[in-house]
């Protein structure tokens, strides 16, 4: 596969705790440098990693869960040429699991929203939701 750059970018609310956001953040992608950037409203934490190795975590949840058909439509719902856009629920993603959502409908503290970027979005897509 090609070079894949995943961006993770995160609103930390006053009333959250920072811990609880970062282990959401590292449920789904593993260890990743998590910055930490101060708003007048919020926080913000964001992390990008490089290659498949940050997607693996939800690789295994979505074929744990057997949520692969649902995560394949929300994929490409987001899906652009060079890239596919999500939003994780975040409360979800503290307890190990997934769920995608909106914007900010369905999550009342704001969601974990991932940016995929390479060259062919739609492999990465078949590869986390394939059935082999």
């Amino acid at each position: 596969m090609d070079k894949i750059t995943v961006h993770i970018k995160a609103d930390v609310n006053p009333t959250e705790s920072e811990e609880k956001v970062k282990k959401a953040i590292g449920n789904m992608f593993g260890s990743v440098d998590i910055r930490t950037q101060d708003t007048p409203n919020a926080k913000i934490m964001t992390a990008e990693s490089k290659g498949l190795e940050a997607l693996t975590k939800i690789y295994n949840i979505l074929r744990r869960e057997r949520i692969r058909d649902a995560a394949r439509t929300a994929l490409l719902h987001g899906l652009d040429r060079r890239s596919v856009s999500f939003c994780l629920n975040k409360q979800v993603a503290f307890a190990g699991h997934v769920s995608f959502s909106q914007e900010e409908a369905e999550s009342p503290l704001g969601p974990i929203r991932v940016k995929i970027e390479c060259d062919n979005p739609r492999e990465v897509i078949h590869w986390l939701t394939s059935k082999e």
